[in-house]
């Protein structure tokens, strides 16, 4: 198993420390901060009804909080600790640089703060799957006896942790290219980067800046730095980062694997990386049986999680065990209902056309529930490559025309339907008009390519309003 890393201690008292936003780390930040000594400030944007309740709280407890002025730099600051939603183009750190006050995020602070003997991280970021892979990677390590946690975006917050009097042999970080811009001296065990596509470019300025960041979880590897066979971009990463001496270029696919990869044959995920005379021999580790749902993607992410595992010193036998017992989060590829030989899947998770072109690959044929915000993308790719596969396209949301065109354009032999309203009843009657198109052997699938926020709170939302649909439909026959 990984050994545990010596951690230089910091001496916060009386530091002047700026967090720039409330929310969900901002908050949590600014408290840790406050208990060990610093005299912290609170800048916001904002000053509505919420901002000033999290503001009156923080008081409180002695905090400063500064409501409705995000931009200028509190006197004397001397750390910015930064929520991953501030760009990078904000004024605040533009005036940060020029006075040479560095910036962390919370990822940056929760490394910082880790006590000695701190528990190692494996660290997963991507575009897509990296919720479910760090999830199934928890699992397989509680199947291997070892205190952890998932955590980062998802689960336990990385300062509870890091922090906690309980302490963890090893933690499974999920990691987002915000987190990662801000995190310049974080240097993990392994970690893996599932895959790239364009997103959040508003954010980052450019798909090259986007795939530096995520590059950024290599940087420091001390034993596997995990990429996926069929994304050639990660590789590049790989191949770009500095990592300590030793530290394996292991790879991940869905077909055969070669030596320092792991693969699948014949139904068996199989390791060809972490064996003794790799070049002739294999482990098996589970069978594609063993992990659900068994769509490629979702193969993928196991592949990556047990990777990562591996790299650790895990056994197949855990592998085997944490992978059958994972179960996905909601409204990932969730199967719903059958209803007179239709499926009906829940995918509402796939907000942008990356994840949509997954789940659009592990069923054939199709009837797509599709639509919401773009957020800039473009379909044309994504229509192209799963035509074949659509028995029937039903459209909803604020810019479901570009989809429609798309479809116009590269599968004009798919009928459509178009459904103006953007209220959230609409998706009512968008699984009546799915199950209209479908036949016996189809699946009728939510699978977006878009964020919710034009008709839902969140993707949550939209997969609860579409799985009340469905089940409408079958006890009454009528969504």
């Amino acid at each position: 198993m990984g050994s545990r890393e010596v951690t230089e201690q910091l001496d916060w008292n009386g530091k002047k420390v700026t967090v720039a936003g409330l929310g969900v780390s901002g908050i949590p930040a600014a408290r840790v901060l406050h208990g060990l000594g610093a005299l912290v400030t609170v800048v916001n944007d904002g000053d509505d009804e919420r901002s000033r309740a999290q503001a009156a709280g923080l008081e409180a407890e002695g905090i400063t909080v500064r409501l409705g002025d995000g931009a200028t730099l509190p006197t004397g600051t001397e750390l910015i600790v930064t929520t991953p939603g501030w760009r990078p183009d904000k004024p605040l750190f533009a005036a940060a640089a020029e006075a040479g006050v560095e910036v962390w995020g919370d990822v940056e602070l929760a490394w910082r703060l880790r006590g000695p003997g701190a528990a190692p991280w494996l660290a997963v970021t991507g575009t897509n799957g990296k919720t479910t892979t760090v999830r199934m990677l928890a699992s397989i390590l509680e199947a291997a006896g070892l205190r952890t946690a998932a955590v980062g975006n998802i689960g336990v917050s990385l300062l509870d942790a890091v922090l906690g009097e309980e302490p963890y042999d090893v933690l499974a970080v999920e990691l987002s290219s915000y987190q990662l811009h801000w995190a310049p001296s974080v240097r993990v065990h392994s970690a893996a980067v599932l895959n790239l596509a364009p997103d959040h470019l508003d954010w980052h300025g450019s798909m090259e800046a986007y795939a530096a960041d995520k590059g950024r979880i290599y940087e420091g590897n001390q034993v596997a730095c995990v990429y996926n066979v069929a994304d050639k971009a990660t590789e590049d990463l790989v191949v770009e980062a500095d990592v300590e001496e030793g530290c394996r270029a292991i790879g991940f696919t869905l077909g055969t694997p070669g030596p320092s990869e792991l693969g699948v044959v014949e139904g068996i995920l199989v390791d060809r990386a972490f064996v003794e005379n790799r070049q002739k021999n294999a482990q098996e580790l589970a069978e594609v049986a063993d992990v659900q749902p068994p769509a490629p993607h979702n193969i993928a992410n196991a592949l990556a999680a047990a990777a990562l595992a591996r790299a650790f010193g895990v056994d197949a036998k855990a592998v085997r065990d944490g992978l059958k017992a994972f179960r996905p989060d909601p409204h990932r590829i969730e199967l719903v209902e059958e209803i007179e030989g239709v499926t009906y899947v829940d995918d509402s998770k796939a907000t942008n056309t990356h994840a949509a072109e997954a789940s659009l690959a592990a069923y054939d044929p199709i009837v797509w529930i599709a639509g919401g915000l773009a957020k800039g993308a473009t379909f044309d790719e994504l229509v192209q490559k799963s035509a074949k596969r659509l028995r029937g396209a039903v459209l909803i949301g604020a810019d479901r025309a570009l989809i429609r065109e798309a479809l116009a354009r590269h599968a004009p032999e798919v009928p459509v339907v178009d459904l103006g309203r953007t209220d959230t009843g609409a998706m009512s009657e968008a699984v009546r008009e799915a199950a209209r198109l479908a036949r016996p052997g189809d699946t009728v699938l939510l699978a977006p390519a878009c964020a919710s926020m034009d008709m839902f709170t969140n993707y949550n939302k939209r997969g609860e309003a579409f799985a009340d649909a469905v089940r409408s439909l079958a006890t009454t026959g009528d969504a």
